[in-house]
C-alpha cells in the first residue's frame, strides 16, 4: 500500500490522531517525520478543520491547543500543502499582511547577525550593541498593529463563518508575544555591564521572542490567509480593507490601492463626525485646529483659483494674517512692487516648468532671518492644486553649533 495518503476523510483521521498523539507526549521530531512519510503534504484547509473539529468535539480544548501550538508548527512546518491557495492580488489586505511579514523578516535576519555577533564581543563593546537590539525591538513592537487588524479586523469575518478556534488560538499566541516583547523591552532598558548577562538576556528571553515571531509568520503564511481567502467575500474583505487604515502598518506603507471584484465602490470621503480621515492617519477637528496652532512655521494655502483659503493661526506668526484675507485673489494680498514675482510663481508652478521658490530676509525687525518657501500642492497625475506658503524664523537654529543629545526645555 502506497503510503501517500489521497483521501480527505483518511488524511484528516491520521492528522487528528497524530495531534491527539502530540498531545499526549508524543515526540515533535518523530511525529513530523512520520508526518512527512506517510502524509506528504497536507492542505492547509485540512489543517483548521481537524483543530477546529477537536474543539467542537471536545477532545481538546482551545486552551490545550494554545498550549501546544509551539509544537503543532514545529511538526506541521515544511508539510502543509498551499497547491490551489487563491492568488492574491496587490493591495489586498492579505497582500498588505505578506508584505509587512517580510519586513518582519527583514528584522528578524538582523536580529540573527546581531546575535551571532554577540557570542564573541567583549564587556566593552555591549552598549553599541544593546542599541542595536533596542533599535530591531522598537521596530518587533510595530507587530502589534499587525496583530491588531487580524483581531478586530480579520477574526469577526472568519467567526461569523463558524470558524472559531484558529482565531482563538491565534489571539492567545498573539498576547503570549506581546508580553514576550513587553519583557524584552524591560531587559534592555535594564543595566547590562558584561557581555556575559547579554548573552545570557538572548538565550532566555530575546531568542524565544524572535522565535514566537517567526512562528506566526508561517502560521499566519501556511494556514490563516490561505484559509481566509476561500472563506470571506468580496464584500467582506473590503470592509477590512476600509478599516485597515484606522489601526495603521507594521513596518510598510502600502503602495497599491485595491478594489473588489464584482462590486460597486462608492467613492470614501472619509469624513466622520467631528473630524477627518486622510492616507496616512486621522484627526478630529479640534486636534487638526491646535496642530496648526503649534507648528514651528506658518503656512498659507492658495487653491488653483489663485484664492487664499487657509492660513496657520499661529499666536506668533512671523507676518500677521486675519480671516479677512480669506477668498481674496493672492496677488490682492502683495505690494503692487512685488505682483509681478507672485505672477511669475503662479505661471511657472501651473505649467510644470517650476515646483519651488525659496527667498530670506536677513535682518527682519531688526535681528530675525525669514525664510518663505513657495511649494506648488498637486495632486495625483500632477493635477496643479494650489500653492503652499512656508515661512519659518530661524533665527535660533542658525545659531546653533555642536551636538544636544540631552533633554533640554526651552525657557519661556
Amino acid at each position: 500500500m502506497s503510503e501517500f495518503i489521497n483521501n480527505s476523510t483518511q488524511r484528516k483521521e491520521k492528522l487528528r490522531n497524530l495531534l491527539l498523539e502530540l498531545h499526549n507526549g508524543g515526540n515533535p521530531a518523530l511525529l513530523r517525520q512520520h508526518l512527512i512519510n506517510v502524509l506528504r503534504s497536507i492542505p492547509y484547509n485540512e489543517v483548521v478543520e481537524v483543530e477546529q473539529e477537536l474543539i467542537n468535539s471536545n477532545s481538546l480544548t482551545e486552551q490545550e491547543i494554545l498550549e501546544f501550538c509551539d509544537l503543532h508548527t514545529a511538526v506541521l512546518d515544511g508539510s502543509i500543502d498551499l497547491e490551489g491557495a487563491k492568488d492574491v492580488l496587490p493591495g489586498h489586505p492579505v497582500d498588505t499582511f505578506m508584505k509587512e511579514n517580510a519586513a518582519i523578516r527583514e528584522q528578524i535576519e538582523a536580529y540573527r547577525i546581531t546575535s551571532k555577533e554577540i557570542e564573541s564581543i567583549t564587556d566593552s563593546e555591549v552598549q553599541g550593541y544593546i542599541l542595536q537590539l533596542r533599535t530591531i525591538f522598537n521596530n518587533f513592537s510595530d507587530i502589534d498593529k499587525h496583530y491588531k487588524r487580524k483581531e478586530y479586523l480579520l477574526f469577526p469575518f472568519l467567526e461569523k463563518h463558524l470558524i472559531t478556534g484558529p482565531p482563538k488560538v491565534m489571539w492567545g499566541k498573539h498576547d503570549e508575544t506581546r508580553e514576550l516583547l513587553k519583557k524584552s523591552h524591560e531587559a534592555l532598558t535594564s543595566p547590562i555591564a558584561s557581555a556575559d548577562s547579554l548573552r545570557l538576556s538572548l538565550s532566555e528571553l530575546l531568542d524565544i521572542t524572535v522565535q514566537m515571531i517567526e512562528g506566526m509568520i508561517m502560521k499566519e503564511e501556511e494556514i490563516l490567509f490561505p484559509m481566509a481567502m476561500d472563506t470571506l467575500n468580496e464584500e467582506e474583505w473590503y470592509k477590512v480593507y476600509q478599516e485597515t487604515p484606522e489601526f495603521g502598518y507594521c513596518l510598510y506603507d502600502p503602495e497599491d490601492e485595491w478594489s473588489p471584484v464584482g462590486i460597486k465602490v462608492e467613492k470614501q470621503e472619509y469624513v466622520q463626525a467631528d473630524g477627518i480621515r486622510l492616507s496616512s492617519g486621522a484627526f478630529n477637528t479640534s486636534e487638526l485646529e491646535a496642530l496648526f496652532q503649534h507648528l514651528p512655521i506658518d503656512i498659507t494655502f492658495v487653491d488653483k483659483n489663485d484664492k487664499v483659503r487657509f492660513f496657520s493661526h499661529s499666536p506668533n506668526r512671523v507676518f500677521e494674517r486675519n480671516r479677512s484675507i480669506i477668498g481674496r485673489d493672492v496677488r490682492m494680498c502683495h505690494p503692487p512692487g512685488s505682483v509681478h514675482v507672485v505672477e511669475q510663481i503662479l505661471s511657472d508652478f501651473k505649467s510644470g516648468k517650476e515646483n519651488k521658490a525659496i527667498f530670506w530676509i536677513s535682518g527682519f525687525q531688526k535681528d530675525r532671518f525669514i525664510v518663505i518657501e513657495y511649494c506648488a500642492v498637486r495632486g495625483k497625475g500632477d493635477e496643479y492644486l494650489g500653492v503652499l506658503e512656508v515661512t519659518q524664523d530661524i533665527t535660533k537654529l542658525r545659531s546653533l553649533e555642536g551636538s544636544q543629545r540631552l533633554l533640554s526645555y526651552e525657557q519661556k
